[in-house]
């Protein structure tokens, strides 16, 4: 059995359409029956209500599942107590998260998923199943690279939840890794023009997951990351910096989430069917020698709804070894290229 928790939300909902479309019969969770009520109906699909702050409601709610598809985010919050639930009941856990401490968190557990004959398989969305592909592919193009960077672009906007995990993470600046260590640096810490497979793009380093993932991964100790921005908008990513501790505050928090759930929507239908994604990615070996690669996705939210459930399908199929696992330790450095529409080139 697959369950969905947090199918109620923007990309929950991506999620279980792109079930059905397959054939895949989840169970829609979530913490209130009235938020999967319809969407459950409309799909005739069966629900389960609990709340992941009630430890004996959250195993009961997974008896009998296989697989849990865990989309409700910010999963600083989120992840931990359904990771000890998946532990304690024997379910694999699969999320969309691109949080650097939630990765880590993750990682951290690979002794106990061992024991229990979990997988913990974070990250099985946009972030990081391209950029997580894209960095196995090069680091087997180039053994003993020793420096990797990574950069993306693209899309048609972001949902209430990825902004309020972007909200949540300002404070804390940037982060990098550096000799093996994940490392914070301020916002926008390094700047270059990246290469993207369709045009050159100006872009900042930003604390993506793989900060975290591709070390594992690859091996690599030396890993930054980018997103593509316009050049005015460093200006006001380092002015939000500024106001970091302010972000801090538990009041102006609440109060900023509130503001995203009546304003903010998410990409609408049409962004969704013709956006795309770029990424792109370049290994350097001590002796100077580099390779470097790009890849192609559909537009962000559609593509982690894709990846989502063919990472599901293939756990509830033939799950890998048990421990901690990346996209492409799960499913091979090759498996972007077995989703539909997208592609990679090397070198």
């Amino acid at each position: 059995m697959l369950l969905i928790y947090g199918a109620n939300g923007y990309t929950g909902q991506l999620i279980v359409e792109e079930c059905v479309r397959r054939g895949l019969t989840p169970v829609l969770a979530a913490r209130r029956a009235e938020t999967i009520a319809a969407l459950a109906a409309q799909h005739g699909l069966a629900t389960r209500v609990f709340a992941l702050d009630d430890p004996d409601a959250l195993r009961r709610g997974l008896q009998d599942v296989r697989v849990v598809l865990h989309a409700a985010g910010p999963f600083i919050r989120t992840s931990a107590p359904m990771v000890a639930a998946c532990l304690d009941t024997g379910a694999h856990y699969l999320d969309i998260t691109g949080e650097i401490t939630v990765f880590e968190a993750c990682r951290a557990r690979h002794d106990a998923a061992q024991h229990a004959g979990v997988v913990i398989l974070p990250g099985v969305g946009f972030d990081v199943v391209p950029t997580d592909c894209l960095a196995a592919r090069l680091a087997a193009a180039l053994p003993g690279a020793s420096l990797l960077e990574l950069a993306f672009a693209g899309g048609g906007g972001v949902s209430r939840g990825t902004l309020k995990t972007m909200l949540l993470g300002s404070p804390q600046g940037g982060a990098i890794r550096r000799d093996g260590r994940i490392t914070r640096v301020p916002s926008a810490w390094k700047q270059a023009t990246i290469p993207f497979r369709d045009r050159p793009r100006h872009a900042v380093t930003i604390p993506w997951g793989d900060v975290s993932t591709a070390h594992w991964s690859t091996g690599i100790g030396n890993i930054h990351t980018y997103l593509a921005v316009p050049k005015g908008n460093v200006r006001t990513m380092g002015l939000l910096s500024l106001i970091s501790p302010l972000l801090q505050r538990p009041g102006v928090q609440r109060f900023l989430e509130r503001q995203i759930d009546r304003r903010v929507h998410g990409p609408d239908e049409t962004a969704r069917a013709t956006a795309r994604m770029h990424v792109w990615g370049r290994v350097t070996h001590p002796d100077g020698r580099t390779c470097e690669g790009t890849a192609e996705t559909p537009e962000g939210y559609r593509f982690t709804a894709i990846a989502a459930v063919e990472s599901a399908r293939r756990v509830l199929n033939a799950p890998p070894s048990p421990g901690y696992q990346t996209p492409s330790t799960a499913f091979g450095a090759g498996y972007l290229e077995e989703l539909p529409g997208c592609s990679v080139q090397i070198g």
